[in-house]
């Protein structure tokens, strides 16, 4: 039912297009493909092709992203539909996450029933201050984990992004907590999970065509682990 909503609000959008002006509206179509799919610190697949498409118009953004394995068949497919809101540096959203090998067995996309569904439901809200940039998630619905009392678990995740420049390059770092024990992230307490540093840049081929391409090295202190990964991002 909740995914629902988010293709009403898309329809509203289109449907009030031809009354504005072409150029209210942004669509956002790309690609990456990374040697390795790692999300909040965990690895979730191995080289993958992860596809995105939006749309925005008066800082409100309905998106769609994916991810399909290519080096490895077991790769569980993705597929999450974001609705988002942004004024100034304050952010707020929904994302629908359907992930293949959740609680239904049939991996039926349009499937909502608790306890059979593998679509996870979280809201985030954040604020971008520039040097500085904070975000809190939180799982509301869907197939989050059951705590120990046998209610759900609310996993949340909270991250801090710290962008700059260096040696004409585009830096990200970025420290990420889970702030209590769940098993959707499966940490037992407190824990940081997820420290990374990316950098980016275009490769110019020609006047009219360069490729960006991003390398990022992440750490997962609680589950001690190492990452490196490499992606490149097609866009018109």
């Amino acid at each position: 039912m909740k995914n629902r909503y988010l293709i009403l609000i898309l329809g509203v959008l289109l449907s009030a297009a031809p009354g504005m002006k072409a150029q209210t509206f942004k669509t956002d179509i790309s690609a990456d493909i990374v040697s390795r799919y790692i999300w909040r610190g965990s690895s979730m697949g191995e080289v993958s092709v992860q596809p995105t498409l939006g749309i925005s118009a008066w800082g409100l953004s309905l998106s769609a992203w994916g991810s399909v394995g290519i080096s490895n068949p077991q790769d569980a497919k993705e597929l999450d539909l974001t609705l988002a809101y942004n004024i100034g540096g304050f952010n707020i959203g929904i994302t629908d996450y359907w992930v293949e090998g959740g609680a239904d067995p049939d991996n039926l996309y349009f499937r909502y029933a608790k306890g059979a569904t593998n679509h996870v439901f979280e809201a985030n809200v954040g604020y971008d201050f520039g040097p500085v940039a904070v975000q809190w998630y939180t799982n509301f619905a869907g197939n989050d984990a059951v705590g120990a009392n046998g209610k759900p678990a609310f996993s949340s995740y909270a991250e801090v992004s710290v962008p700059f420049k260096l040696g004409g390059t585009e830096w990200s770092f970025v420290t990420g907590i889970v702030p209590y024990a769940t098993k959707f992230y499966d940490v037992d307490r407190f824990a940081l999970v997820n420290v990374s540093l990316t950098a980016s840049v275009d490769i110019p081929f020609s006047e009219r065509f360069s490729l960006p391409i991003f390398a990022t090295l992440a750490a997962n202190p609680h589950a001690r682990q190492v990452f490196f990964v490499v992606g490149i991002t097609l866009q018109p």
